[in-house]
């Protein structure tokens, strides 16, 4: 066992505080991480507050992971010490199930998710990236391309997390060169989704209600900006998309979204709010077979492939780094979108 310092809320009412805990000893096929940089997620805030339900006290948040190997176990083949590698939002999956075999892990029902799940083989409870140290079997170890100079880890933090959440969905509906693609909402999610539509060779608009964000977003990658409190605005669009990424989780109405979809077009909704969005109008998805989907992460396998992308072509997600002492003051900051676009915590403040 190794004891790790973290930071923990205790209640849905209690504010993330210093939180001491053991890591389990490593296993056959496990690897130690020295936790360098995590990354902060609007899910870390709604697990933290119990805004999901579900969340089992105390919480140690953090998926979006960046460490050194310090340990490896006996039977651990393609890992050493001293490298860095990465962890994103899953540590374990039953590995035998049709999802897993499809290298879909993410929808496994046996699915450990880095935090605030349970360890398949003694039940205790998971502990995420807001520590010192994780403790992960060596599957779910993913490698940093060696494109990524240590300079560029705190920004490839949030790529475990916001980059495949993105990355995912822009695949499975094979957006490309010709494709004309709507990204809702520049926050963490959006920031990097504009930047893979745009690598990927997109014609890539961002919805927004904020007139601010305009050169934000061209500054990004976008081509266009709409305005969608402007009815003039989503009128010139209208049966002209052929995919969107809804990244916003907070409840809005989908309707003038769902319209602006060519026929066949896909809707896919990746923020998760806490109550539902508005019920839709049936009517506008019957008469052009357009769809509203959803997506999860991704597996392990196109999480890697994600990372090389980004590598290939430089994609870091936009940071602003913090000690660990502040990330309750960043979750305020984070509800009030004051953030540009992902908080990312220094492990060095965990270690003093």
């Amino acid at each position: 066992m190794s004891q790790v310092n973290g930071y923990a809320a205790k209640s849905s009412q209690t504010a993330l505080a210093p939180f001491k805990f053991e890591r389990r000893e490593l296993r056959s096929h496990d690897i130690q991480i020295d936790i360098l940089y995590c990354g902060v997620c609007h899910s870390d805030l709604h697990t933290a507050r119990g805004e999901w339900n579900g969340t089992i006290y105390p919480v140690v948040p953090g998926h979006e992971i960046i460490g050194k190997i310090m340990k490896v176990g006996k039977d651990v083949k393609g890992f050493k010490e001293g490298e860095t590698v990465a962890v994103g939002c899953m540590v374990d999956s039953c590995q035998s199930c049709d999802e897993c075999k499809e290298h879909l892990e993410q929808y496994c029902d046996e699915v450990v998710m880095t935090y605030n799940g349970r360890d398949k083989y003694d039940k205790t409870v998971t502990y995420g990236g807001y520590s010192t140290q994780i403790i992960v079997d060596e599957k779910f170890v993913l490698r940093v391309p060696k494109e990524f100079k240590e300079k560029d880890y705190p920004g490839v933090a949030p790529l475990l997390c916001a980059g495949i959440t993105t990355y995912s969905p822009l695949r499975h509906w094979k957006v490309g060169k010709g494709s004309k693609v709507g990204i809702i909402g520049l926050g963490g999610l959006g920031h990097v989704a504009i930047k893979i539509a745009h690598a990927l060779g997109a014609h890539v608009v961002l919805f927004t209600t904020s007139a601010h964000k305009v050169q934000d977003a061209k500054n990004l990658g976008a081509d266009e900006v709409i305005l969608s409190k402007s009815e003039e605005e989503l009128k010139k669009h209208v049966a002209s998309f052929d995919f969107i990424l809804d990244t916003v989780a907070a409840p809005h109405p989908l309707d003038p979204l769902i319209a602006c979809l060519k026929r066949e077009g896909t809707l896919c909704l990746v923020g998760a709010p806490p109550t539902a969005h508005p019920s839709p109008n049936v009517h506008q998805l019957i008469f052009k077979r357009r769809g509203i989907a959803g997506s999860l992460i991704g597996g392990i396998q196109e999480t890697q492939e994600m990372l090389d992308f980004c590598a290939k072509h430089h994609i870091l997600a936009d940071v602003e780094m913090i000690p660990i002492e502040k990330i309750n003051e960043a979750y305020e900051r984070m509800l009030k979108s004051d953030v540009k676009y992902r908080f990312v915590i220094d492990s060095a403040s965990l270690k003093k």
